[in-house]
């Protein structure tokens, strides 16, 4: 079985004009699951032949709110890896990269949080939604309230001119963007260059439970790792319809965990919507739903977990990728920095 094709994404039809470069990433806090496949990865695997990308490993980001387990980050960087090459990421064609490493991304995000107010950041509704999920309150860690200027660092660095996000994650974009105009309205110059949300059609995965989003720290993911058993263990908890009680009650679809995950990844279109429409009449049992499920994310997943159990065989290698992609990504991050101080005035020597 193929992997399923890329959805559409909506705003590359309005990005700016010129040579399109996207930045994207992940935090490195666990292993990679279906919720990331729907969400970015395979898209990444397409815009790598038509665009050229960067793919950041935020360790950094990371850590605004994991220091106190500082190694989980550490040890993720080429978990996380090994999960991008798994799928498909050519780092031939995608520049992959380690945030940590690139010192002048820190640099240009002491200079953008002089652009920024507190209570700005306070405002931004993707910071908000996250404080409360963390139950922060007020003590906020301050590296993660200015994570909006940091992201703005990030994506400026690079010139980004689309990067692919969740419709939870516009505010961010939009923030950046307020950054790099002040910025060039300070300067008067258009050192920097604005970019545009890339919002995939499919949206978010929920996660197996039924709740609105797969998380590693709600424990309801399939990770693309996953094995054979542990594949079947989860799809038979997948959430399906309550009030789907006997096998001849009509079916509901809407919030339905299982025909979700098939609508994403069966490649057989024609036959799952006869077994929709089965399943709305009544006289489809949840168990053979599930059973289709599993057949699907089995062929799915097994090439994927094959190439990654052997690409982990040589973690050495992996991390001479992830250096090499680095070093490429800090040549150009260094040369925006060197623009950025010199129009605010900072080059002396």
């Amino acid at each position: 079985m193929s992997l399923p094709e890329t959805p559409t994404t909506e705003a590359v039809a309005v990005a700016p004009k010129g040579p399109q470069i996207i930045l994207t990433g992940d935090r490195p806090t666990g292993p990679l699951h279906l919720g990331h496949y729907v969400g970015s990865l395979r898209n990444r695997v397409e815009y790598q032949h038509q665009f050229k990308q960067f793919i950041m490993l935020a360790d950094s980001q990371a850590l605004t709110d994991n220091m106190d387990d500082t190694n989980k980050v550490h040890r993720n960087v080429v978990e996380v890896a090994l999960d991008y090459l798994a799928v498909g990421i050519d780092p031939a064609k995608s520049t992959i990269l380690i945030q940590s490493q690139i010192p002048e991304l820190a640099e240009l995000t002491f200079y953008y949080l002089n652009m920024v107010t507190v209570a700005r950041l306070e405002r931004n509704p993707t910071v908000k939604t996250e404080i409360a999920l963390r139950g922060f309150e007020r003590d906020i860690p301050a590296g993660f309230l200015t994570y909006p200027a940091s992201q703005a660092a990030d994506i400026s660095a690079f010139k980004a001119t689309l990067v692919p996000v969740g419709e939870d994650q516009i505010p961010m974009i939009e923030q950046t963007n307020e950054i790099v105009r002040r910025f060039n309205r300070i300067v008067d110059k258009e050192i920097l260059v604005e970019c545009k949300a890339l919002v995939p059609d499919l949206g978010r995965l929920p996660g197996i439970d039924g709740k609105a989003k797969m998380s590693k720290s709600l424990g309801n993911t399939i990770n693309l790792g996953a094995t054979a058993a542990e594949i079947t263990a989860a799809v038979k908890k997948v959430y399906t319809d309550p009030l789907h009680l006997r096998v001849e009650d009509p079916g509901h679809l809407e919030g339905n965990v299982a025909f979700i995950y098939l609508d994403a990844f069966d490649p057989e279109k024609d036959k799952l919507e006869e077994m929709k429409a089965h399943y709305v009449r009544g006289g489809l049992g949840d168990s053979i739903v599930k059973k289709r499920l599993e057949v699907v994310l089995q062929e799915m997943l097994a090439p994927i977990r094959a190439r990654r159990e052997e690409l982990a065989k040589d973690k050495g290698y992996i991390m001479q990728l992830l250096k090499e992609g680095t070093f490429r990504a800090r040549e150009v991050a260094a040369q925006t920095a060197d623009e950025v101080k010199a129009a605010l005035g900072l080059s002396y020597f």
